[in-house]
Formats: C-alpha cells, sequence, structure tokens
C-alpha cells in the first residue's frame, strides 16, 4: 500500500467530491462493446485491445459518443489489455504501447469537448484471462500463482499512470485472489483507485463473484472494501442483480458507490446484444441512486443513448 495520498488531478478531486457529497457523476457505457458496434473487429486473443492498434479511429468515435451524450469519466480501452491474456499469448512486451495508445486516444477525445477542464481519464485494469471460445467462461487450465500475478498486475498499474491516467478503474473484480493481488497493486501504484465487483447468481441462487461459483460475494465485498479505495461499484452485472449486489457492498462499504450494469452477454470474441430500452435502463437507475449510488453509467452493451438518457434522468445532478 502506498505510504502516502494518492496523486489527484483537480478535476478528479472535484469529480470525487461531488460524489461524496451525495451529487451524481454520469460514467460512459461499454467501451469495447460500442468499439465493436462501430465496425471494428473483435480479436480471438486480446477482445477489444486489439483496436488500439488497427482500429483507432473507432475507439476514439466511441469516446467521442459517450461524451457527446454527457459522460464525465472517459474509460481508457484497457480492460482487454490485461497482462494476464497478454503473457499467456506471448504479446506481454505490447502492454504498455498498447495501453499508451489506449490513453492518448481517450485524451484526444477529451481535449476536443468543450468540457475538457473538467473531464477525468480512467484507465481499465482487469484480471481478464482467455476465455472459451464462443463464450464468457474463463479456461480453467491457465492459471498463475500468487507472485507472478502479482508481479504482472504492478506492470500493468505501473504503466497505466506512466500513460496518464487519473485514476485507476479496477473492473470486473470477484474474488479473493486475482482480484485482491491486482487491487492492491493498483492501490501501489500511487493513483487514485475504484473497485468494481461483477456478480452473477450460481446454481443455488447464491450471489457469487462473475465467473466464480466459489466466491460468495459477501466476503468479497469485505475484503476489497477493507483495501479502502476512493470509491467503489458493481458494474458488468444484471440489470436484475445490481440492487441486491448493492445492498450487500452497502453493508460493508461506506463510501462513493457507483453502479454501472451490462446488457447482454459475451460469446468470445464478440459481445452479444440484447436490447434494453434507454427509458427501461433509466427506470431501473432510480433504484441504483436510491440505494446510495453517487455515480451512474454502463457497461458492456450499454451505448450513449443509454447515457444520454440517464442524463435526463437525472438532470440536477448529472452537470
Amino acid at each position: 500500500m502506498p505510504a502516502t495520498l494518492p496523486d489527484r488531478s483537480p478535476a478528479y478531486t472535484a469529480l470525487l467530491a461531488r460524489m461524496q457529497r451525495g451529487g451524481m457523476v454520469l460514467l460512459d457505457g461499454g467501451v469495447g462493446t460500442e468499439i465493436q458496434r462501430l465496425g471494428a473487429p473483435m480479436s480471438t486473443a486480446l477482445w477489444c485491445a486489439e483496436a488500439n492498434l488497427t482500429h483507432p479511429r473507432n475507439v476514439r468515435e466511441a469516446h467521442r459518443l459517450y461524451l457527446d451524450a454527457g459522460a464525465e469519466v472517459v474509460t481508457a480501452n484497457t480492460f482487454a489489455s490485461s497482462p494476464l491474456l497478454l503473457e499467456h499469448f506471448g504479446r506481454l512486451e505490447e502492454m504498455e504501447r498498447i495501453d499508451a495508445i489506449a490513453l492518448a486516444i481517450a485524451r484526444e477525445a477529451a481535449l476536443a469537448d468543450p468540457r475538457a477542464a473538467d473531464l477525468v481519464i480512467a484507465g481499465s485494469m482487469s484480471t481478464m484471462r482467455p476465455t472459451v471460445p464462443g463464450s464468457d467462461r474463463t479456461q480453467a487450465d491457465n492459471g498463475w500463482g500468487e507472485a507472478a500475478a502479482r508481479l504482472l498486475f504492478s506492470r500493468k498499474a505501473a504503466g497505466l499512470r506512466a500513460a496518464g491516467a487519473d485514476f485507476i478503474m479496477m473492473e470486473m473484480m470477484r474474488d479473493l485472489d486475482y482480484s485482491l493481488w491486482a487491487c492492491e497493486a493498483a492501490l501501489a501504484s500511487g493513483l487514485p483507485v475504484w473497485i468494481g465487483l461483477s456478480v452473477e447468481r450460481a446454481a443455488d441462487g447464491r450471489l457469487v463473484g462473475f465467473g466464480r461459483p466459489d466466491a460468495d460475494l459477501e466476503p468479497v465485498a469485505a475484503g476489497l472494501a477493507a483495501l479502502k479505495p476512493d470509491a467503489m461499484a458493481i458494474m458488468h452485472s444484471s440489470l436484475d442483480d445490481t440492487p441486491t449486489a448493492l445492498e450487500v457492498l452497502r453493508r460493508h462499504w461506506r463510501g462513493p458507490l457507483a453502479a454501472y450494469p451490462e446488457c447482454g452477454h459475451f460469446a468470445a470474441p464478440d459481445w452479444q446484444f440484447v436490447d434494453v430500452a434507454p427509458d427501461e435502463y433509466a427506470r431501473r437507475s432510480g433504484e441504483w441512486r436510491r440505494l446510495g449510488a453517487t455515480a451512474l453509467g454502463g457497461c458492456c452493451g450499454v451505448g450513449p443513448a443509454h447515457i444520454a438518457r440517464l442524463r435526463r434522468e437525472h438532470p440536477k445532478d448529472a452537470r
């Protein structure tokens, strides 16, 4: 853990203070799925991360569309450039370059927006590992020991800092092994950190970490909340499970809270979109707000129209 307070940009400081006062912050939607929707092919190895190299215009356009919808946080396309994924495919030495390009594209989009001085850029960080083709399940035969994984996560976090991220958005955290190691590495980088938990229902109805039926949400929420990040979130979870997950997280976390669910499902390498009307999405957001969420947005499958509708749903807070 860092011995000093994390480095914070003025825009990030103002955004976090608003959340702490109970005012709402508007996040963006699914970056990778919007890049796909705009026509960039998804990679069988690196999902949307390859687009930073091959289709940077699509990446920038995805950010622009979310900014035009009112988003205040630009999430760089760095989720799928997981060090575990890159090492598995023999491309680890490309990580810093891929992430630097992603952050540069995000910054370029932000600087072109009239609100540039108030926008915040997040570097997304995941524990993504190779998935079974045509599904969203992690390949069970690919694993890393704790020491090796911690070194890889530390390298990823350091690269996001060097590339200019204002904070690190830990996404799809779901357990107390890989997720814990990754979150601790992010916190040690010296950047502010948000921790986003992803959940699903086990066969017996329990809320567990996404793809981790052995990881009940309650202890995962307690264990990651104990790290004391700047904010926590329920993200990349179904619309139906998000409220209950927020209630569980609230039992262990009293700080700023965010909610940004997904709509659809992953069938590697492509996202399968499920049509949820923006009006319905906005209606659901009222419950997340009542449960204490002070940052709202969307994850995979949630597009600019949903974010624009969220802004209209919360007109006094979203500015």
